[in-house]
């Protein structure tokens, strides 16, 4: 392992600076959550990279960060020849990034094979996201990039011909950044967005085996990839059953760049260090993956997969947001106290921590029961739902929690010279990318109805229940009560199609999993104080709520699990 990075203690200012804190160690639960969650052996062989990851998080990297995210990436369309090119040049910062990311800490690479941070074998997913979560702290863009990557070598391995994902797999999953080849996923078309029924993209078979594919991609990130999966009508039929799924090469195989333009690159809110594009397809050459004509159903599958991802990027952005917050309020004075012991500063700071925490927790039961499913041991059901859930929840939950940590900091949070804007602008994303808010929700009641989720997902929270830690008898019948509503009202709004109650039951059954999981995890040492999480999110997010009522004094509360993070 690389040796230690030396990094800054932050200084003592009066705008407090936390520029130098290590990420991990500042983090009251990370340590304890991996080892929860990961094998013993593994957890202690990555017990030191996350530390290194840590240390670079909240020092060197969050400087290359703030400088990519100022010097975005630049589209050249011709060379000085006249000669078509469509070359992006990225900052140095975000290439530093890349190498980062791809190279040294191996984010696309590690599910997938092993050898990667010296593991002999690839890891458990748990480990993929214990470490992105990490990453994404300083850096939000790149990890679109690095979620396609890895989506799309998991897709290709489900779904591809043999002999296609032996060429290609080895590709994506290189560690050696010169011969890593990124991934990527075109399917927004501008007249279609998330109505994949009414992609216009056509795909023409040719005598090789081969495809030729023409029309133009909206929005498409990471649109220089080596590898992109694309969504194409290959069938004179309309809707989805016309469409397939293919891959498209950067580089032809026998040498010069693919039948493909980029026509421009988006002029983002946020994730401006990476970029994304228009592509205008020209006859690009490009092999089916899948079944002809089921092409949603796989792409279903790298889609999901980059929901979980978005969702594990809302959790990570939350959890920068709380640490900035808290390391704020600990060392700004106002009025002659600490911001961080005034009762109304702890009550929010709480609020913060509870949705943080829950996205978390979510994150790890979602990639538990989607790696379950992909091994036969898990049923498919769970993963189904949990998905859509994190994906729903955790990004809306994102906009507000970075929103507050800007509050916080005061004026200083809306100067681009610090960290909370760009948390802020880049939370927008998770609730747009793999499906607004509306599409995702209604999802929700579509994994109830064509697969019959909801039961999967209840004797998946009795067991959490079963397992962690008791919850305290004078919340026991209201705890029973709430999920029995939530289980109710989600089926109700499922079973009679009533949509409009599609995001108050995905809001549901999200507080319902983050409720078991955190009590789940609060049986374990070191994760205690998880339980004080889950008593926040009963009273507030799944209790019920007077608005005129007076509450009952939670300072004792508010201050036990803040001192835990202190």
């Amino acid at each position: 392992m690389d040796a230690p990075v030396k990094t800054a203690t932050p200084a003592a200012t009066p705008v407090p600076d936390s520029r130098g804190l290590n990420l991990f160690l500042a983090d009251p639960y990370a340590a304890a959550l991996s080892r929860r969650y990961l094998p013993p052996a593994l957890h202690a062989h990555l017990l030191p990279h996350l530390e290194r990851l840590g240390e670079l998080a909240g020092g060197a990297m969050d400087e290359l960060a703030s400088a990519a995210d100022r010097n975005p990436p630049t589209l050249s369309v011709r060379n000085r020849a006249g000669t078509d090119e469509s070359r992006i040049d990225k900052h140095p910062a975000y290439v530093e990034l890349e190498r980062l990311a791809y190279s040294e800490f191996g984010l696309a690479a590690l599910s997938h094979r092993g050898g990667v941070l010296g593991w002999p074998e690839p890891m458990p997913v748990a480990a993929k996201y214990a470490l992105s979560h990490l990453f994404v702290q300083a850096e939000f863009g790149l990890c679109c990039p690095v979620s396609m990557t890895d989506s799309l070598a998991r897709t290709l391995r489900k779904f591809g011909d043999p002999e296609l994902v032996a060429r290609v797999l080895p590709q994506v999953t290189s560690q050696d950044f010169d011969t890593l080849r990124q991934g990527a996923m075109f399917m927004t078309e501008q007249g279609a967005g998330s109505d994949v029924s009414a992609t216009e993209t056509t795909a023409e078979p040719q005598d090789d085996g081969t495809w030729r594919l023409y029309g133009d991609k909206w929005f498409c990130s990471n649109p220089d990839a080596g590898y992109a999966m694309v969504l194409a009508r290959s069938e004179p039929q309309a809707g989805l059953k016309g469409v397939s799924l293919f891959l498209l090469p950067r580089d032809l195989p026998g040498g010069g760049h693919n039948a493909y333009r980029i026509l421009r690159l988006k002029d983002k809110l946020g994730t401006r260090s990476m970029a994304s594009g228009e592509i205008r397809l020209e006859g690009a050459v490009a092999w089916l993956v899948g079944e002809r004509g089921r092409g949603f159903k796989q792409m279903a599958d790298m889609i999901n997969n980059s929901r979980l991802s978005n969702g594990m990027r809302a959790a990570g952005l939350m959890r920068r947001a709380v640490t900035e917050a808290v390391y704020f309020s600990q060392h700004r004075r106002a009025f002659g106290k600490r911001l961080i012991d005034m009762p109304l500063m702890q009550r929010q700071l709480v609020k913060m921590t509870v949705w943080a925490e829950q996205a978390r927790s979510v994150m790890f039961q979602t990639a538990r029961a989607l790696a379950d499913a992909d091994q036969g041991g898990g049923d498919p059901a769970l993963a189904r739902i949990l998905t859509p859930l994190i994906k729903f929840r955790a990004c809306r939950d994102a906009r507000k929690v970075t929103g507050d940590a800007m509050e916080v900091r005061g004026g200083c949070g809306y100067i681009e010279e610090w960290t909370e804007p760009r948390l802020v602008r880049d939370a927008h994303l998770g609730s747009i990318w793999e499906g607004t808010s509306n599409i995702v929700a209604l999802d929700v009641l579509r994994a109830i109805t064509k697969e019959n989720s909801l039961p999967a997902l209840r004797s998946h929270v009795d067991r959490l229940l079963a397992e962690g830690a008791p919850c305290p008898p004078a919340l026991a019948s209201l705890q029973a009560c709430a999920l029995e509503q939530t289980y109710a009202l989600a089926e109700h709004a499922a079973r009679d199609n009533r949509a409009e109650l599609a995001r108050q039951a995905a809001s549901l059954l999200y507080h319902a999993v983050s409720l078991a999981a955190l009590r789940w995890e609060a049986a374990a040492p070191g994760l205690e104080n998880r339980a004080r999480l889950a008593d926040q999110v009963l009273l507030h997010r799944l209790g019920p709520s007077d608005p005129y009522a007076i509450p009952p004094d939670e300072s004792a509360a508010c201050r036990a699990i803040l001192q835990y993070a202190l």
